[in-house]
């Protein structure tokens, strides 16, 4: 194809309608889609309608960080008066990141990686972003497995960890149920006698002598450490698999495949069942939590303020890392979300109704766990301080245990587990979509042909299945926590820095604010290039900062004792950290030493976006933009449904608005 040609002009110098451009865009070899005889490259697709965007940010963002991670914090850190730096850091960090990642996505119309053509020399961001999806898809679906394991155990009608006489448990663990019972069997007999003076004495003593001894043994614990993990003594001993974790993260897989292998075709329609009924099943949680005998005192822990903990600086890094953990920032995925919105789509509103759920959701949560916990704690006769936990110990000790004193425990526990899968399961496969999405963007040509996507889907769920094997063997829980300490942690809030910074200083501020007008047809209210500019960048480098001077290396604490890591693995934990955020200093040389000139030429060059015509401002001047000629306007694409070059002045520089005032011009005339 001759450079006339490529500039959207015939040999003749007239211009190509856009079909014109679509075929020969067809025959060159960097086209979209092979000949005409060879298989065609498929339509990129969009959201059915606008709800489905909004579910699956909610589906991915509000998972168990929402469950487990903010009703501990909260609690620990002063009760309602953590909801001071809690929504500081929404006002100030989330909502700023989350709009301009999905609103760059809806821009672009490309994944994670793409996305960053508005500044090639720093691409790099994107290439860390979809390392750290990856490590996390690793990683999270570990949790469906035990979910999965602890969901297949509740069909009991006694609950495997609410007796300690089972095989899995320790011999202390056992003889402490045989006598416990043997003490309350006697106790029955003597009571059927006429003794009955003695009924109060021997009901208190088989009590607390059965107490004693089971207080010494925790059969829930051992359920977990014994039964599922069987964990070993160490991560430099990982012993063999197990199997029927194995089989449980492979159902896991499995499932997540079957959401995503066509694409938002099934996920969309997945989203509106695993975004929405886990609200249904909190709320009849709650209902059952707020009955029960304690729960005023657990709540009374969750929601009482103190507010001289607002003095101490981790409270706020607490809320800070909360913040971007919750909304999923910095992991490519919003960006991939985003790319599917139709270009005239209102993705500012969507921000402001997203970070009002997720905040609702965290909330809500808290009060679910806490009414249980405070029924926990009264049970047992010590306080809610005692009993309250985050993380894996939440979900799969402390609340087990509140659930096996309930009156029919199993169905409970069924409901819990279930509310769990449905809260991991959206932002588990969103997630891998997201890093779909991002690959198959960089190859649409050979990605996006017949069966092709669906089987690389497939070879990359399979890929993860065999990292995660290594966390189901008896060291796995080692493994995860090095995962899940290092990998996608305090990282993000560096890659969120870079964000801000390269959209505002290196794009230009005042350029994406025209973009954005361009899209939503309405100026944005200043505040965000205000929040893009100076608020948000220092705010995630300060939390960030303050997060590293109180870092400290990774311990795995244990019912009996904490589990401190050797050398060797926590170099293994941070190798995981770095191997994503190398990637920004690494493409920023690389496109650096590969263009020409000198070096404020190669830096000019390497900072020009590479823009569809679509995408360009009216009056955009052409030579600080790179004119990405693969793809032309085409009115018939859903992502750009709506616009029209007659009426739209961010086409002006477009062959099809040339040929629309051609005509015109021909009809004054006369010809």
């Amino acid at each position: 194809m001759n450079d006339s040609k490529q500039n959207g002009y015939s040999s003749d110098g007239d211009p190509l309608s856009w079909k014109q451009q679509e075929a020969e865009a067809l025959s060159s070899d960097d086209s979209a889609t092979t000949s005409s005889e060879g298989p065609k490259m498929k339509r990129r697709e969009v959201w059915a309608n606008k709800l489905d965007f909004l579910l699956a940010c909610i589906g991915f963002s509000v998972g168990l960080g929402n469950v487990w991670r903010f009703p501990f914090l909260c609690y620990r850190n002063g009760g309602g008066a953590f909801l001071i730096p809690y929504f500081t850091a929404v006002l100030l960090g989330g909502i700023p990141v989350f709009f301009l990642e999905v609103s760059l996505g809806q821009f672009m119309s490309e994944g994670g990686i793409g996305t960053w053509k508005i500044t090639p020399l720093f691409q790099g961001i994107g290439y860390a972003c979809t390392i750290i999806v990856f490590l996390l898809n690793c990683e999270y679906n570990i949790i469906l497995t035990w979910t999965f394991y602890y969901l297949f155990s509740s069909f009991n009608t006694v609950l495997p960890w609410s007796q300690g006489d089972n095989e899995w448990n320790s011999e202390l663990c056992r003889n402490s149920s045989k006598m416990a019972a043997s003490l309350m069997s006697n106790y029955s007999k003597m009571a059927s006698g006429v003794v009955s003076k003695l009924n109060d004495t021997m009901t208190t003593v088989a009590y607390t002598v059965a107490t004693e001894n089971t207080t010494k043994c925790d059969p829930v614990t051992e359920f977990w450490e014994r039964k599922v993990l069987q964990l070993s003594s160490g991560v430099d001993h990982a012993g063999t698999v197990k199997w029927d974790l194995a089989l449980c993260l492979l159902l896991a897989w499995i499932v997540v495949y079957g959401c995503i292998w066509k694409g938002i075709k099934s996920s969309g329609k997945v989203m509106y069942f695993t975004a929405t009924s886990p609200y249904i099943l909190m709320l009849i949680l709650l209902i059952r939590g707020v009955t029960l005998d304690g729960a005023a005192e657990g709540l009374k822990f969750y929601l009482l303020p103190d507010w001289s903990k607002l003095q101490e600086a981790q409270v706020w890094v607490d809320a800070g890392t909360q913040i971007f953990f919750s909304y999923s920032i910095s992991l490519g995925t919003l960006t991939a979300l985003g790319s599917y919105n139709k270009f005239r789509h209102n993705s500012y509103r969507d921000a402001m109704i997203f970070a009002g759920v997720n905040s609702f959701t965290s909330i809500l949560a808290g009060l679910v766990i806490f009414s249980v916990l405070g029924f926990m704690a009264k049970q047992q006769g010590v306080s809610v301080a005692d009993v309250a936990e985050s993380g894996p110990g939440l979900a799969f000790i402390a609340y087990p245990t509140a659930v096996a004193q309930m009156p029919v425990a199993p169905l409970w526990s069924v409901l819990f587990f279930v509310m769990i899968i449905l809260l991991g399961l959206d932002s588990q496969f969103v997630g891998v979509e997201g890093f779909i999405t991002a690959c198959v963007d960089m190859y649409p040509h050979y990605l996006r042909i017949g069966k092709r996507r669906e089987i690389f889907t497939g070879i990359v769920c399979f890929l993860c299945f065999l990292i995660g094997l290594s966390m189901v063997t008896e060291g796995g829980m080692y493994v995860f926590q090095l995962f899940d300490y290092y990998s996608a942690s305090r990282i993000v809030l560096v890659v969120a820095f870079f964000e801000c910074i390269v959209v505002a200083y290196i794009y230009g501020i005042n350029r994406y604010y025209d973009n954005l007008e361009m899209m939503f047809g309405f100026r944005i209210a200043p505040v965000m290039k205000i929040c893009w500019m100076f608020v948000t960048p220092l705010f995630s480098l300060t939390i960030f900062i303050m997060g590293a001077i109180s870092y400290s290396e990774l311990t795995y604490k244990r019912k009996t004792y904490e589990y401190t890591y050797p050398s060797w693995a926590i170099g293994v934990g941070w190798m995981l950290a770095l191997v994503s955020v190398i990637w920004i200093p690494i493409t920023f040389f690389k496109r650096v030493i590969d263009a020409e000139g000198s070096i404020a030429q190669r830096l000019l060059s390497t900072t020009r976006p590479i823009l569809k015509r679509h995408q360009l401002r009216q009056g955009e001047d052409l030579t600080k933009v790179v004119l990405d000629e693969s793809c032309s306007f085409d009115p018939d694409d859903p992502i750009l449904q709506g616009l029209d070059p007659r009426d739209e002045p961010l086409l002006a520089n477009s062959v099809e608005l040339q040929k629309i005032e051609n005509s015109k011009r021909n009809e004054t005339n006369g010809v």
